[in-house]
């Protein structure tokens, strides 16, 4: 085991933590957060129009009528999503590029208006609602990148800079400045879409969906390609890098258009069709957070009234002190108080779960026994009320009540094996 450690040490934990700290991809995971709020809203207009309570459907249609088979209600989950996931690449567009310019210490603002008329010349108008939600992601953030840097750099041209006389306001000096910079950036786009409509591709989003995003997309809903994203995740929080961080670039891009889709088909009336979304990780394998932790924290629990050590009185005291934000899914204080960074033991069942709870998902969806998640709870929503939200129905939450009673079944043995502290010390590493 240590030498298993040693090497990933050496080899993989570096190459790790400078993508984890890389300028743009940073960038992405901060513009995502910021729209975070959006994301929300979007998901409650959904849940109002589709909630599955006895008598609800029925009696928002006696209130508000019905014309033909469309309920009047429904018109505001619609509004809703219309101004959240149905322009998310949009501000996208403008939290990622002010969070880049940031980084570099330029003028945020203007970069993130540059960019998204940048952005917008692209659009095919005729497509442009189809490619201005989650499916356009992919153009947006690359887009979003190109402009940016375009922008910081001729900024810093300081030929460039129209300067205005010290008793002209900051905002207007900034502006002025910026003037330059930005023209020059928006013609290049300007040209870049001439170009392209002269060599007939009247849609870039187009061409990149067919081309790439939409392979990747069918790739990311398989099976294989899922344990592999979740067995990376854990494999990097093992080695105490955020794991879910570093590669929320790739797996937001990946699953949020498959959330969109699915909400789209349910607003259709239609039965989604995506397995994997961010809410079948968030929901179903993320218990307590990254880990199943949640299970963790409760076979320490169970352990603690069986057996007696100083080790095992470490882990209660962490389990208590860690249990209330646990029930919400923030488990740093698991991962570093346990600690299970590091933990030759414990990162056993810290990479088995996830993997175990993905394959009880997956069949447990694709079987037709629970409904596929058309909705997206924020994070932090406790495990079981989380998971019924996100399907809408009492079937997900009983599949993750499942989940956690599997997740305390693979912890509580090593959890026991581990209140042996001579087992921890013989592998080198103390507690």
């Amino acid at each position: 085991m240590k030498k298993i450690i040693a090497f990933f040490e050496k080899y993989f934990v570096p190459v790790a933590a400078k993508i984890g700290n890389q300028r743009h991809l940073v960038a992405i995971r901060d513009g995502f957060v910021a729209i975070m709020p959006l994301i929300l809203v979007g998901a409650f207009g959904i849940l109002v129009n589709n909630l599955q309570i006895p008598g609800y459907q029925t009696l928002m249609r006696n209130i508000f009528g019905v014309t033909g088979e469309t309920a009047h209600f429904t018109s505001f989950g619609s509004y809703l999503w219309d101004a959240s996931y149905g322009i998310m690449s949009l501000v996208l567009c403008i939290a990622l590029s002010y969070n880049l310019a940031k980084s570099y210490e330029s003028d945020a603002l203007a970069a993130s208006i540059t960019s998204f008329a940048a952005l917008f010349m692209l659009y095919d108008k005729t497509k442009f609602f189809e490619f201005a939600g989650a499916t356009g992601l992919f153009v947006a953030m690359i887009m979003s990148i190109i402009a940016t840097e375009m922008f910081v750099r001729l900024l810093r041209n300081k030929k460039l800079n129209i300067k205005m006389p010290d008793s002209v306001p900051p905002a207007v000096s900034r502006s002025f400045a910026a003037l330059l910079p930005g023209v020059i950036v928006l013609i290049v786009f300007s040209l870049l879409k001439c170009l392209l409509v002269t060599i007939g591709v009247s849609s870039l989003h187009q061409l990149v969906y067919d081309a790439i995003q939409q392979p990747l997309q069918g790739m990311a809903q398989g099976l294989g390609t899922t344990i592999l994203i979740a067995f990376l995740i854990h494999l990097l929080w093992f080695f105490g890098l955020h794991g879910a961080n570093i590669l929320l670039p790739i797996t937001t891009a990946l699953y949020q258009p498959a959330m969109e889709q699915n909400m789209k088909l349910v607003q259709n009336g239609q039965l989604p069709d995506q397995i994997i979304t961010p809410a079948f990780f968030d929901n179903f394998i993320y218990l307590g957070g990254t880990g199943a932790t949640l299970g963790l924290l409760i076979a320490v629990f169970i352990a603690s009234k069986k057996k007696k050590s100083a080790l095992m009185e470490q882990y209660k005291t962490v389990s208590g002190l860690s249990s209330a934000p646990g029930i919400f899914n923030i488990n740093e204080p698991v991962l570093f108080g346990m600690p299970i960074v590091l933990n030759p033991i414990l990162i056993i069942p810290f990479l088995i779960t996830p993997i175990i709870l993905v394959l009880v998902t997956y069949f447990a969806m694709t079987s037709g026994l629970v409904p596929l998640t058309i909705m997206a709870p924020h994070w932090t929503m406790p495990p079981v009320i989380g998971a019924a939200l996100a399907t809408n129905s009492i079937s997900g939450g009983i599949l993750a009540a499942i989940n956690l009673v599997i997740s305390i079944v693979i912890y509580l043995p090593f959890v026991f094996m581990g209140h042996d502290e001579k087992v921890v010390v013989d592998d080198g590493l103390s507690q």
